[in-house]
């Protein structure tokens, strides 16, 4: 280690948490100290601290003693419905891309979209069954889930969250419709996932951001932030209301698929799904909704269907030592008989 690092180290935990209860906080009608500080103070303590608001207050207050809830049962990848862009492109060079919304075919498409979601969660036969959405601000991606959302009462709606990370590409502005297709052109002798509009971005750009918003979503999974403490169910259905491209590498970045895997993956059909679902483990596998011959058209290739079949079993944090997607297939010096 060099530099800073090596020299200052980070405070400890237990010297935060004296930091932590030394704050005082001012209401209207008191000082409150927290914790030990509410005895010298006469102050009855708030009884759970905000951990039923906030449920990652009980990993930082009492870890040993934290229940992990149930996992979400699936998350549901939808791409926005038929847009005026996918009619006419030249849309774009007089209207922000955020500022695209869907055609009348569109708003069908995103309909007909949320009726099916709701029949595959009730062929489950749970009765405690809910979803929660995460939905790109775009307009085209938030006039999907308002159409989409027509087929589940309030009761059925945990909640939703627009996520900015779950954006389209950016293409850079008011686009230009005859640079644009140059630029595709050259996209498409440069490399899909590395090339990058001018003043824009590219799919390598979209898998830094999908990558922090995995790790929100890995962290709300983790804590059960879909339901009040007590309430949680194992029936719970997250909803990814977002763009093609986006998708496509949220897919590569959860199951760790490489550039050249991704590149040979097909977009999605306006308003149409890929399903993410719990198997035996509790680990998301695509082969537990979908069938091999599905993701074969969508362009998952042998080894990476071999992995989703380990997905299908395995459990969270176990590792698929024997994966071909990132193990021996990277070398070319090993015999066959290698692994002896």
């Amino acid at each position: 280690m060099s530099g800073l690092s090596s020299t200052i180290a980070p405070p400890s935990f237990s010297f935060r948490s004296q930091l932590f209860h030394q704050n005082v906080y001012t209401t209207s009608n008191s000082i409150i100290r927290c914790c030990d500080d509410t005895a010298r103070l006469n102050i009855r303590p708030h009884e759970d601290n905000g951990s039923a608001s906030f449920p990652e207050k009980n990993l930082l207050l009492n870890p040993a003693a934290f229940k992990k809830p149930p996992r979400p049962r699936r998350i549901i990848l939808v791409r926005h419905g038929q847009s005026e862009g996918n009619v006419d492109e030249a849309v774009y060079t007089r209207v922000a891309d955020p500022k695209v919304g869907l055609t009348e075919q569109g708003v069908a498409e995103a309909e007909e979209r949320g009726r099916k979601i709701r029949k595959m969660i009730e062929e489950d036969g749970a009765e405690d069954w809910k979803v929660y959405f995460y939905v790109s601000p775009y307009r085209r991606g938030l006039e999907t889930l308002r159409n989409l959302a027509k087929a589940f009462e309030r009761s059925r709606i945990a909640g939703v969250r627009e996520e900015p990370r779950l954006r389209e590409q950016d293409f850079g502005n008011f686009q230009n419709e005859e640079q644009m297709k140059i630029e595709k052109a050259i996209r498409a002798r440069y490399g899909r996932f590395f090339y990058r509009f001018p003043n824009g971005e590219s799919a390598a750009d979209v898998y830094d951001r999908i990558t922090g918003f995995r790790e929100t979503l890995r962290t709300d999974i983790d804590i059960g932030r879909f339901q009040p403490p007590g309430k949680q169910s194992p029936n719970m259905n997250l909803v990814l209301v977002s763009h093609g491209l986006t998708l496509r590498v949220f897919l590569m970045r959860w199951y760790k698929w490489t550039v050249e895997q991704f590149e040979g993956l097909h977009n999605f059909g306006n308003g149409k799904m890929v399903v993410m679902e719990r198997g035996y483990g509790g680990r998301y596998s695509l082969l537990v909704h979908h069938s091999k011959e599905e993701l074969k058209k969508f362009g998952l290739t042998e080894e990476m269907l071999i992995d989703q079949e380990w997905q299908t079993i395995a459990k969270p944090g176990e590792l698929n030592y024997d994966c071909l997607i990132t193990g021996p297939s990277y070398f070319t010096h090993f015999d066959d008989d290698s692994r002896k």
